[in-house]
């Protein structure tokens, strides 16, 4: 085999058509070998002799997609001071492109000998046990592919997992089940159609390994927060192979689904890696150079900083660490074509030495790449260090996860005391956080349930969690279920029982998607999907977590796709600019109103009463701000949003002085879809009785 010098950028393996380079970082190594695997699974090393900018390289001709392999480093050991090479262990590479197998669990594995953690190195072969990389081809006829560009404040997000929406569903053909085909493939995607959402949001889909405490307990990985590969789609996931054939199958689902006007956005796992903490496997970044890609204990080198609760934290203060995330979101929305990313734990991508910081060399650069500042980027914006929580503190190109959101929604449905100023922060896109830097209502993704969490029928159903299958003697996920509670005056029969967990799922449902922001819906709640009262599903790669179509609610799905596409038809619903109330010219509401039931304005000390449970909007078409695709101002119809989550009825008076000469009922969630009849139709001043726990939306007819 010939042997050339290659080239140290771009780093990892790239095929050219007539061989390929391969590059590796190490600042670390004292010298570092390309491992070539051939069918038989036979070793073959050739040495990397050439060194540029501390990045190892070779081309070597005729070597072509399809071919794996991986790298083995040498270099100091020196746990103490975070050196941690070993020639013994077979690495992956951090730029792999496709990575072939799944990790078969043995002590060659690990750096040290099980039981003498601080001992000598383990010099056992990790060859056999580890996965390889692969070299992949980068040729893609991508047609007329475009971005659909869905501007943010007209998303619908759909939280969705590649296996678990396709496993069991009929539509889908048996040997595609399960995979980036499945989730491409034309049932899917008029589904997705139908349903009305914009934005697919996968769960993690860079290559991830399932955890040995796991296996050993008959468990697995289902979420994929354990990512090994950032570049390379998880395999597993892949009908047609894994010796690269993943990657061809991931760009034709992206696609299929760009075809039909939908985006697909990554939930990327930037913040840690799978190899965890000190007492973990060596696989790859710990190998290859541990004090550049992770943060470590800077008086004890041996340990790692746990911002995220995995045992690790990626380093993103050193340079060729951040150069590996920038790198790897760049080619996901260039050459794999995706519209933008949710990050895991975003608020330790930004910690500086020690607390988040919104000048932090990560934002700076997000915000200077030409090609990543031009995508969706939502941050999930906290982690699990001090100081940890940062809801509305990052920087103006984000949107953020709205936890406050969430919990604000469900107090106010279960009747928690709170005031109504609150709420109504959350429902008309939460200014209180967003309004000051600069950001739009839009920066709020409003959510109820994700996957982290009860589904909603479950939010409904169980007072308590259910997670014994996971192993942790239900002491792990969620504490508390905040949202299912009756109260004293709740329904006593199970008919009544029944009726108000319906009721209380279109009540959530409704709130959703008529408050100000971006709507995320946990894929699934539209028909009635239950984990048996499980809110920690990550380990159950099953039926507990898979869609189950043989028994989906139809009429729930039907009354979502319902509420989606009111959204989409009326602006009133998607506003890109903040609603402020300031009265027009001739002194009536301005672009929103708040009333009391009996249809009097709110006052102040109407917001501070902590009991109460009934609020009214006035959601005024004349006043939206923007234009249209043909340079017109944009109106909308009236909008009357009633909301009473009492356990008892209220009446509520149609306000008088707003000049509309009646009232058309579209949405009453005390009524399931299939009931509600002819839209009734109701005048300014007339008495309007809500059932308990309820939302009327009301159109100007």
């Amino acid at each position: 085999m010939r042997v050339l010098l290659g080239k140290p950028f771009p780093l990892g393996a790239t095929y050219d058509g007539r061989g390929t380079n391969f590059s590796l970082f190490s600042e670390m190594a004292e010298a570092v070998e390309l491992c070539l695997i051939d069918d038989q699974g036979r070793e073959r090393r050739v040495p990397m002799l050439e060194q540029d900018a501390y990045c190892w390289h070779v081309y070597l001709p005729g070597v072509e997609p399809g071919q794996r392999y991986g790298y083995r480093v040498q270099g100091p050991w020196n746990p103490s001071a975070g050196e941690r090479c070993n020639p013994s262990k077979f690495l992956l590479d951090p730029y792999a492109k496709a990575i072939e197998g799944q990790v078969e669990w043995d002590q060659a594995l690990f750096g040290y000998s099980f039981g003498e953690p601080d001992g000598p190195p383990n010099n056992k072969d990790s060859g056999p046990f580890t996965p390889n990389s692969v070299v992949t081809n980068p040729y893609y006829n991508w047609g007329d592919d475009r971005h659909p560009r869905v501007t943010l404040h007209e998303t619908v997000v759909y939280e969705v997992h590649v296996k678990g929406f396709s496993i069991k569903n009929p539509e889908i053909p048996e040997e595609l089940r399960g995979t980036y085909a499945a989730v491409g493939h034309p049932a899917s995607v008029e589904y997705f159609k139908k349903l009305g959402v914009t934005t697919l949001e996968l769960l993690p889909v860079h290559q991830f390994f399932h955890d040995s405490h796991l296996l050993e307990k008959g468990l697995r990985n289902y979420w994929g927060y354990n990512t090994i590969g950032f570049f390379a789609p998880h395999n597993a996931y892949s009908s047609s192979g894994g010796r690269g054939q993943q990657v061809q199958e991931f760009k034709t689902m992206v696609h299929a689904l760009h075809a039909a006007d939908i985006e697909v956005l990554l939930d990327v796992v930037y913040n840690h890696t799978a190899e965890g903490n000190h007492l973990g496997p060596t696989l790859s970044f710990r190998g290859i150079d541990n004090t550049a890609y992770y943060r470590l204990v800077n008086d004890d080198k041996r340990y790692y900083m746990d911002y995220t609760g995995t045992g690790n934290t990626l380093n993103l203060l050193h340079p060729n660490a951040l150069q590996l995330v920038m790198d790897s979101l760049r080619y996901w929305v260039v050459e794999m074509h995706v519209d933008g990313f949710r990050f895991d734990l975003a608020a330790a991508l930004a910690r500086g030495l020690h607390e988040m910081d919104r000048l932090s060399a990560f934002f700076d650069l997000i915000h200077q790449d030409p090609v990543i500042s031009q995508v969706k980027l939502i941050a999930e914006p906290w982690d699990v260090g001090n100081g940890g929580y940062q809801v509305g503190k990052f920087p103006s190109l984000w949107s953020e996860w709205n936890g406050k959101y969430r919990d604000t929604v469900r107090d106010f449905w279960r009747g928690e005391w709170q005031t109504l100023g609150e709420f109504a922060n959350r429902l008309t896109g939460s200014s209180d956080l967003y309004e000051g830097t600069g950001r739009r209502p839009h920066a709020s993704i409003n959510f109820i349930t994700a996957h982290d969490g009860f589904t909603l029928h479950d939010l409904v159903s169980y007072n308590e969690k259910h997670n014994e299958a996971n192993g942790d003697n239900n002491g792990d996920g969620e504490k508390h279920n905040r949202s299912w509670n009756c109260g004293a005056e709740g329904p006593t029969t199970v008919t009544d029982v029944l009726s108000l967990r319906q009721r209380q799922r279109r009540n959530f449902l409704t709130t959703l998607f008529v408050s100000q922001g971006v709507p995320m819906l946990l894929g699934g709640d539209e028909i009635g999907r239950t984990q048996r009262g499980n809110n920690n599903g990550y380990c159950q790669d099953n039926e507990v977590t898979w869609f189950d179509w043989e028994h989906a609610d139809t009429g729930l799905r039907e009354f979502v796709s319902r509420l989606i596409h009111l959204r989409r038809e009326h602006p009133n619903f998607r506003r890109w600019k903040w609603l402020h109330g300031a009265p027009d010219r001739a002194g009536g509401f301005g672009d929103i109103g708040w009333l009391r039931p009996d249809g009097q304005e709110m006052q102040q000390q109407d917001w501070q009463t902590g009991y109460a449970q009934s609020l009214m909007v006035f959601l005024n078409g004349e006043q939206i701000a923007g234009l249209d695709e043909n340079g017109a101002p944009v109106s909308d119809e009236h909008f009357l949003l009633l909301f009473n989550a009492s356990p008892e009825k209220v009446a509520f008076v149609l306000p008088a002085e707003i000049a509309v000469k009646a009232w058309k009922k579209l949405i009453d969630t005390s009524v399931a879809l299939s009931e509600a009849g002819e839209e009734p139709v109701s005048k300014p001043g007339e008495r309007m009785e809500l059932a308990s726990r309820s939302v009327v939306v009301l159109m100007s007819a």
